[in-house]
């Protein structure tokens, strides 16, 4: 039996620590000082192609280890927050560079903006970051420290879903939608725990390789369970919709809305561009598809003429349309009191106003300006609307609308109490440009479709026009920068999923527990702050 030394100390088991001197000397040298930083700055950047369009998914097996082990190396909790602000910042510089395309648009206008919008967005965002990198450098290394910065991640993207008007872009989820099978059968479990669900587990699934043994086979059991789950909601089928869509796609550059959009004579031909498509597009799904009814949608903004005010406008539009069962299209609405919505509108066949909706989710200096902004810059935007609601129009399936940005908020795209059979996306990217921008929004979409068990119709002014099914399969789609018209039957739906019933609940209180478990789990004293 060995003896122990007269005098030693019994020594309380613990977790393994590695010390920056038993670690290789350029690992202790990049994880310190200034060079730590930039290790955080390159980190961020690499996060950012695991994001739509390049889902190189296998990079956060290399980033999430990365902060974990920066978050180890700070010499306190506000060390931890620094780095993870950097690794926010490019994170979002990279992943948000198309922003800048907008204000270009603007720049006569706003030329002070162009080098000024994209950093500043991504500085806000990047606070959602370092509050969970510094929770994370209180608790000690390992499971619970992944679980800490997991946990907190999601709630942080949680709480930027509706801190400052909510901006939920480039959730982590979305690397799962990624072209190919492997992509589909991976988004699925979205429809029971939300795009948000997820990212926690897209977290914990990256940082396991860093956590030993126990924390690979963790994973891989994490992944297997993950493939199985998707792979059987996948065989769930769906009845298509007795319905073909005729998707109208102009492709109007916004420079010449912006340059031309007051003169009467561009109007009439932008006007009469978006109706012969719809003559052409109708003919084609009659010839495809003899006897079926017909849906016709357009774009965000694709008229030019205010359709809820103008009759004969909308007698044109159902003209074009005819014998379409109802045409919906993107429009500016105005009220007799003076306010202006940005609106779908839907026109029936004769020519009547059957509805509209208003959209309530405003980009924010982009369709209104706080009052503050409209003092200082004169601009005064739209009115947003009361809130999402379902429209329900004769000879058609109950519609979900969601104009523009409105299809990337998770848990917040259908009413509740009313909820609908189909999803309608109209939005105008081209203020966008050939660029991730387009494609990001599309991958939102997806997720929505998944998430709410519905198909979803989706009419983009320069692109990316599409179908997409319940389980965020894309029946068919028109890419960016074509004009044309995109026909397809409207798949069916799935019955309601977990995610459509409880909406942000499920993930809130996932992301909750895993924090909290990481937090007060075993006896171990925090790491020194």
């Amino acid at each position: 039996m060995a003896v122990r030394p007269a005098g030693a100390e019994a020594a309380a088991p613990g977790p393994r620590q590695h010390p920056v001197g038993n670690d290789p000397a350029w690992l202790g040298r990049l994880t310190a000082g200034w060079r730590a930083l930039g290790c955080a700055a390159a980190l961020g950047v690499l996060t950012a192609g695991a994001l739509p369009p390049l889902t190189i998914m296998p990079l956060l097996l290399v980033t999430i280890p990365g902060l974990l082990l920066l978050i180890g190396r700070a010499a306190s909790w506000r060390g931890a927050a620094l780095r993870g602000l950097v690794f926010g910042i490019f994170l979002h510089l990279a992943g948000l560079y198309w922003v800048t395309f907008a204000v270009l648009v603007m720049a006569a206008q706003f030329w002070w903006a162009v080098p000024i919008t994209v950093p500043l967005l991504a500085a806000v965002l990047a606070v959602f970051i370092a509050v969970p990198c510094a929770l994370a450098r209180c608790v000690p290394a390992g499971w619970r420290r992944a679980a800490v910065l997991a946990g907190a991640w999601v709630l942080g993207d949680l709480a930027r879903q509706f801190v400052l008007s909510g901006f939920p872009w480039n959730l982590l989820g979305s690397v799962w939608e990624m072209p190919g099978t492997i992509g589909l059968v991976f988004m699925q479990p979205a429809a029971w725990v939300g795009v948000h669900g997820l990212t926690l587990a897209t977290l914990l699934l990256a940082a396991s390789p860093s956590l030993g043994r126990r924390g690979r086979i963790t994973g891989a059991a994490l992944f297997a369970a993950w493939a199985i789950a998707g792979f059987l909601r996948l065989q769930a089928a769906a009845v298509p919709f007795d319905l073909v869509a005729v998707i109208a796609q102009g492709n109007v550059p916004e420079a010449d809305h912006r340059d031309h959009g007051a003169d009467p004579v561009w109007a009439g031909q932008i006007f009469d561009r978006y109706l012969a498509l719809t003559r052409a597009g109708v003919r084609q799904a009659q010839a495809e598809d003899p006897g079926r009814p017909i849906l016709v949608v357009w774009p965000e903004t694709a008229s030019p003429y205010a359709l809820g005010q103008d009759p004969g406008a909308r007698l044109a539009v159902a003209d074009a349309s005819a014998p379409a069962v109802m045409t919906l299209a993107g429009a500016e609405r105005f009220e007799a009191a003076g306010p202006v919505h940005n609106s779908l509108i839907a026109v029936a066949p004769g020519g009547g106003l059957a509805g509209w909706y208003d959209k309530s989710h405003l980009v924010p200096f982009g369709e209104y300006f706080p009052s503050y902004a409209h003092l200082l810059l004169g601009e005064q935007g739209f009115v947003p609307g009361p809130g999402v609601r379902t429209l329900h129009l004769s000879g058609l399936p109950a519609i979900g609308p969601l104009i523009c940005y409105e299809a990337i908020f998770p848990g917040q795209v259908v009413r509740a109490v009313d909820p609908p059979d189909l999803l309608v996306n109209i939005t105008n990217d081209a203020w966008f440009g050939d660029s991730a921008g387009p494609r990001q929004h599309l991958a939102a979409a997806r997720l929505r479709s998944v998430e709410e068990g519905l198909p979803m119709v989706r009419a983009a002014n320069t692109g990316i026009s599409a179908v997409i099914d319940a389980h965020g399969r894309l029946v068919k789609e028109l890419g960016l920068n074509q004009r044309g018209v995109l026909i397809s039957q409207i798949p069916g739906r799935l019955p309601r999923p977990p995610a459509a019933r409880f909406g942000l609940i499920l993930p809130f209180g996932l992301a909750l527990a895993v924090c909290a478990l990481g937090l007060l789990a075993g006896n171990q004293k925090p790491a020194q702050v």
